[in-house]
């Protein structure tokens, strides 16, 4: 298990990838930020991180033809060190890199995060830059036989070679000096490109994480994108913070549908500073950078089945959403501190049931006994789930010191009263059992008190 403690609970906050793809500018982040701040905040988002290109000029001007312009112009110190593109970043100028943006973050107490790819940029390469701290150039260390298959921007690095631990040494100095919190890798967590070796990053994610050691500064490190490799969960556990455990996720109910399957994969690797990472999440407005802008195809129902299921698996929570559009409806969503606790490094769920028409997931807090269970419906239309409690296993799950003695060493026989935390409403169950009328694709979440 990763021993920093960086992220004591799973990371909360705002990317701009899923509204502003490759496009987002300085001015979109700060508008971000403020709303962050100003609603979001003391609910616990508190990360801004600005996604993948923030080095490229003209992102986004060849959208009908790229995602990613194939071999664009990057701006770059002399020390083969991407810099953020000064058109869409003008207080980077004169060599600031992210710092006043970082600063301006900071001081409405939030956390910054960048997004890089792995290796190092194709161009250093080809034109012998240099690396810091050593007399070898950037030729030196790339691995040309090592590349994304979906951008074009870099290289990976031969971990063998003299001077490869320096460069990201130097990479994550710099970000140290910028005030970077939040660092998101992409192309490390599954190399897909390469089919009989998905995990070919392996040593460039060891080289992460020892830079970030040196660094001086705690920085958490998430690793894109997925599908995470299950055989690797000991590694991805002792080198980062995050993972991802699936593709990009959009506002599909087949991927949400899919996520129950890896949820379930993963559920017994999510741990203190290390945390399965289902993706960003898709609520409100999305889509603008792509070209296609459009509130999300996601249902009120599913949005409610998406925000349980992560909160109760304890997956990091980044919004993709352009925050400044945000409707109250959505708002609601992304501001219940009940459904929050859940994200507490006290607790911890295990699914108890899934099939092909529902699921139920429990999860007790270990500090205070509180215990919870949330109902999915993945039928087409309204139906009841319902699950039991021998099925739940509360007498042992709910068991603590200062339980009655008539519950702690009996059958509960008692009053099991319930409350909905999305709803507020509370129920009771006399039947040994917790039933539900859900919406199609919809979810319940009770925390459960016994009296």
């Amino acid at each position: 298990m990763n021993k920093n403690t960086f992220a004591p609970t799973p990371p909360m906050g705002w990317s701009s990838y899923d509204y502003y793809d490759t496009t987002v500018n300085e001015v979109q982040v700060k508008a971000n930020a403020d709303y962050m701040k100003k609603h979001l905040k003391e609910y616990g988002w508190e990360y801004v991180v600005v996604d993948i290109q923030w080095y490229a000029y003209g992102a986004g001007t060849m959208r009908d033809r790229y995602q990613y312009i194939p071999f664009s112009k990057l701006e770059m110190d002399e020390y083969s060190r991407l810099l953020p593109c000064r058109e869409r970043f003008p207080s980077s100028a004169g060599g600031r890199g992210f710092k006043p943006l970082a600063d301006y973050i900071h001081g409405l107490g939030l956390k910054f995060g960048i997004h890089i790819m792995r290796g190092i940029p194709r161009i250093a390469s080809h034109n012998h830059g240099k690396i810091p701290g050593t007399f070898v150039t950037a030729d030196r260390i790339a691995n040309p036989f090592s590349i994304c298959g979906w951008n074009s921007d870099m290289y990976g690095v031969d971990a063998k070679a003299e001077g490869a631990q320096e460069y990201y040494d130097s990479l994550f100095l710099l970000y140290a000096e910028w005030g970077v919190d939040y660092v998101k890798c992409d192309d490390i967590c599954n190399t897909n490109l390469y089919v009989n070796n998905r995990y070919s990053g392996e040593k460039e994610i060891e080289m992460l994480y020892k830079a970030i050691q040196k660094c001086g500064r705690p920085i958490v490190l998430s690793l894109s994108p997925g599908p995470a490799l299950i055989d690797k969960a000991w590694h991805y556990e002792k080198y980062a913070n995050m993972w991802r455990i699936t593709d990009d996720f959009w506002d599909s109910w087949s991927l949400l549908l899919n996520m129950f399957e890896r949820c379930e994969l993963w559920q017994k690797h999510v741990l203190p500073g290390c945390y399965p990472d289902c993706d960003m999440l898709p609520p409100g407005w999305i889509g603008k950078g792509f070209g296609q802008e459009r509130m999300t195809g996601f249902t009120r129902e599913e949005q409610i089945t998406m925000m349980t299921l992560w909160c109760i698996f304890r997956s990091p929570l980044m919004l993709g959403a352009e925050l400044t559009k945000l409707d109250e409806w959505t708002l609601s969503l992304l501001t219940n501190k009940r459904v929050f606790a859940l994200m507490g490094s006290s607790h911890q769920a295990v699914q108890i049931a899934r099939d092909e028409k529902h699921a139920v997931w429990f999860s007790k807090d270990s500090e205070s006994g509180n215990c919870y269970v949330a109902l999915f419906n993945f039928q087409e239309a309204e139906a009841e789930v319902n699950t039991v409690f021998e099925e739940l296993d509360l007498n042992t799950r709910m068991e603590k010191k200062n339980m009655p003695e008539k519950i702690r060493h009996g059958i509960i026989k008692n009053e099991v009263h319930l409350e909905e935390l999305w709803t507020g409403e509370g129920a009771v169950s006399k039947e040994r059992k917790i039933t539900a009328d859900i919406d199609a694709h919809g979810a319940k979440l009770y925390h459960i008190t016994i009296k």
